[in-house]
């Protein structure tokens, strides 16, 4: 898809000095004119060029309309640099455009799972010192772990810009802890909390998920992806490990011990056909598009799916943390904004970039609704926590940030995922899920993965002559 281009800038008048010329007097008693003394010239300086930078990010129509808005307010004060806005509709294909396209935008938003490849292609240059030189604050008004994300080498190579939580997002007619503390079911909080509660067990967000669950209805209690990102925030909850190093890693680690008990647990309710969708409706519609409809009690999900839930009429939605099983878990949709290598015009860009990760500037894109912000000011602002509108406890996606887990920088998480996926859903699907084949299917998960993380310690497999 071609990009969408938006040109914030108006453009630039250049005045022209006009010299006046001076006329002489005739002599006295006639003759030729007297020329008079010389007229002498001023110098005057040329303006300086004005540079041109792109700006590449994506999102929604709206979400975009948010950056558009912070970047005519910078072109409306900058001397020095007028700014284009170059958009794609989500993070696949922005990833797919900026790998293709030979001449990167001057400063791009990036998924942190891209890191990698941006940084050992040599297209980011690390941003710490152009930052630090424009006064930019990075001490308590980022979150640690989203500076962390960002840093490779002992460089901030991006400046992170949001830090989402993935969290529960539950229907609040199917799903109702006071009528579930009523029936003496286990349900967060209690009649006496004054705010919406920010932490349940997985035991209570079983019983959510059974009470929501009504056949007559036909409505349903959960639906969790069968995915390595679906999976992933549970095996934290539970204390286990997701890969073997998380420096350096050379396989998942879905057959340690305690990545097994993790899983054991998670998948008791995830495969409970009661309460989980099926895979025949999953066929028919995704689980948000379920969730959407109000047959659905839970699904998980980012910040993102706020303003989508907004829109669809008598949807009542609010928002729970990961459910802790050991502890407090979860992963993290984490964007940054970079500088890119090839810019011509790195002091303007980071000028820029010194603007757009600004309070006044993140507030004006988190207005949206679509972005957890780094910034902290901003994320505990009523700009992102708007009160009085779904969820009433948007304070979830603060607090749950700093439960995020912060993966290792992977070179192709597509292609990690993709090779596993088959066993992820037979854990899910499987007739019978008895503990020796979650052992079989986990060690093989293993195996697999290291085709991709480490294919150089794979032994290949002997030929039939062998």
């Amino acid at each position: 898809m071609s990009p969408r281009s938006r040109v914030a800038a108006s453009s630039l008048v250049c005045g022209l000095l006009m010299s006046s010329l001076l006329v002489g007097c005739t002599a006295e008693g006639g003759g030729e004119p007297d020329p008079g003394p010389t007229p002498t010239t001023g110098e005057t300086s040329a303006p300086a060029p004005v540079a041109r930078l792109t700006f590449g990010v994506f999102g929604s129509e709206d979400e975009v309309a948010g950056y558009d808005d912070m970047v005519q307010q910078f072109n409306g004060v900058s001397d020095s640099a007028q700014v284009e806005v170059v958009s794609w509709p989500d993070h696949q294909q922005a990833a797919a455009a900026l790998d293709r396209d030979e001449a990167l935008p001057d400063v791009f938003l990036i998924s942190r799972r891209d890191l990698a490849e941006f940084q050992k292609e040599g297209e980011v240059q690390p941003v710490d010192e152009l930052l630090d030189a424009r006064g930019v604050d990075f001490g308590d008004g980022y979150a640690r772990d989203a500076l962390r994300a960002f840093s490779l080498d002992n460089r901030l190579q991006c400046m992170p810009y949001g830090i989402s939580p993935m969290v529960i997002y539950f229907n609040t007619e199917l799903i109702d802890f006071a009528r579930m503390r009523e029936r003496g079911l286990q349900a967060p909080g209690s009649d006496e909390d004054v705010e919406p509660p920010r932490a349940w067990t997985f035991e209570q967000f079983t019983a959510a998920a059974e009470f929501a669950t009504r056949p007559k209805r036909n409505t349903r209690g959960v639906s969790i992806e069968a995915s390595l990102r679906g999976l992933a925030p549970f095996i934290v909850s539970g204390d286990g490990q997701i890969f073997n190093d998380d420096t350096d890693p050379t396989s998942l680690a879905f057959s340690e011990e305690s990545t097994r008990a993790a899983l054991e647990t998670t998948l008791r309710l995830l495969r409970n056909a009661q309460v989980t969708l099926s895979p025949e409706q999953l066929a028919r519609r995704s689980a948000v598009e379920w969730f959407e409809r109000g047959k659905l009690g839970m699904v998980a999900g980012f910040r993102d799916l706020v303003p989508q839930f907004r829109q669809v009429q008598g949807l009542e939605f609010d928002v729970m943390p990961i459910p802790v099983i050991e502890g407090s878990g979860t992963i993290g949709d984490i964007t940054g904004l970079c500088i890119s290598s090839q810019s011509q015009h790195t002091p303007e860009a980071a000028d820029f970039l010194a603007h757009a990760v600004s309070v006044d500037s993140v507030t004006r894109v988190a207005r949206a609704g679509y972005l957890v912000p780094a910034n902290v000011a901003v994320a505990t602002s009523d700009d992102f926590l708007q009160p009085g509108r779904q969820p009433l406890n948007s304070r979830v996606f603060n607090t749950a940030v700093r439960d995020i887990y912060i993966p290792p920088l992977l070179a192709d998480w597509d292609a990690l995922e993709e090779a596993i996926a088959p066993m992820l859903v037979e854990l899910f699907t499987a007739d019978i899920l008895p503990p020796e084949l979650i052992d079989e299917i986990t060690t093989e998960i293993d195996e697999t993965s290291r085709t991709i993380l480490a294919p150089e310690t794979v032994t290949p497999s002997p030929t039939p002559s062998e």
